[in-house]
């Protein structure tokens, strides 16, 4: 018997294997079929009604993707997103230094979108969001996963739900640096 068998045994023995096993963590697709460029087009998506914490990270996605194209539109949908709490002044700032020259990061977050394509997403447009076992550690919030294409790492998003049954957006930890697309990567 070798040493991870006897790990093995040990763990079924104290019946942390099937613990294990049974703990199931929820992925959710959420699927696009046009990214919306507006903030009429953005409000009138299904997602929009921010029933699940699952929709409110896939719009965050949705509605930094449009910071390189349009900031005001971009600031707005995320004021949507976040509810009661609209975005400080230092919210703002934080994403025009993170966008300054950067425009890819958001969109690494949808299916498809890697270095290699210049982190162009397939088509219909998706957003693979999930929990973890601490994902509702604290009553009325959620903590959610998304993969980025040029990360090694996950980055998360938190939620809160509010007195309307809505999920908002709380805090997003989306902007980290990830790899450069391989356009713009001179060793690539």
């Amino acid at each position: 018997m070798g040493l991870f068998d006897k790990i093995k045994n040990a763990a079924n023995q104290a019946g942390i294997a099937d613990a294990v096993k049974s703990v199931t963590n929820k992925t959710e697709t959420i699927t696009f079929q046009n990214v919306p460029d507006t903030y009429e087009e953005f409000i009138a998506l299904p997602q929009a009604q921010l029933s699940t914490p699952f929709e409110t990270a896939a719009m965050t996605i949705v509605a930094l993707s449009n910071y390189p194209v349009d900031k005001d539109a971009s600031i707005k949908m995320l004021n949507y997103l976040r509810g009661p709490r609209p975005l400080s002044a230092y919210d703002i700032q934080f994403l025009r230094d993170r966008f300054m020259d950067k425009d890819y990061v958001a969109r690494s977050f949808f299916v498809g979108a890697t270095p290699a394509n210049d982190y162009m997403p397939t088509e219909p447009y998706s957003i693979k969001v999930f929990e973890n076992p601490y994902s509702y550690t604290n009553e009325g919030y959620a903590r959610l996963f998304i993969r980025s294409g040029g990360a090694d790492t996950e980055r998360y998003c938190d939620m809160r739900k509010a007195k309307d049954g809505k999920w908002y957006l709380w805090e997003q930890y989306l902007l980290s640096d990830i790899r450069q697309p391989e356009s713009a990567n001179p060793w690539a």
